[in-house]
């Protein structure tokens, strides 16, 4: 007696595999950037993000967070800034040089200075004034 046993199919497998892959590659690959607004701020900050073709814009409370992913393969033309602002006329912005493969996070005190004792030197080295706009780490 003879039992039949079902017949593994790695062609299905492989090709399910070729489709993740690629998928799983470009999600853990590309460069995140975090903004966290501290949760003692008394004030609701305005953002944009502008990362080269892609604009996003928002508003954020205190104790939020503001998330972009970057490009994996950035060209030389390649840039990343952040703009946030008060209604109440403070505004900061700051040009970012994200790293491929990595999570960036900026953390941002309460008045919307960058918090230079919680974002890690490390950081604070890819972070650049944006030309003509205010000093982001001084009142």
């Amino acid at each position: 007696m003879s039992v039949n046993k079902p017949k593994i199919r790695y062609g299905r497998w492989m090709l399910l595999l070729l489709v993740i892959l690629p998928v799983a590659f470009w999600y853990f690959a590309s460069p995140v950037v975090a903004v966290n607004f501290s949760p003692n701020s008394k004030e609701e900050f305005r953002y944009v993000w502008n990362t080269q073709d892609r604009i996003h814009r928002g508003d954020i409370r205190h104790g939020g967070s503001a998330v972009e992913f970057s490009y994996i393969f950035p060209d030389k033309d390649f840039f990343m800034m952040f703009d946030w602002w008060t209604d109440k006329g403070f505004q900061r912005c700051i040009d970012i040089t994200p790293e491929w493969g990595s999570m960036i996070d900026i953390y941002l005190d309460d008045i919307g200075r960058i918090d230079t004792t919680k974002t890690t030197p490390d950081v604070i080295a890819r972070l650049k004034q944006c030309v003509g706009r205010p000093d982001p780490f001084r009142p």
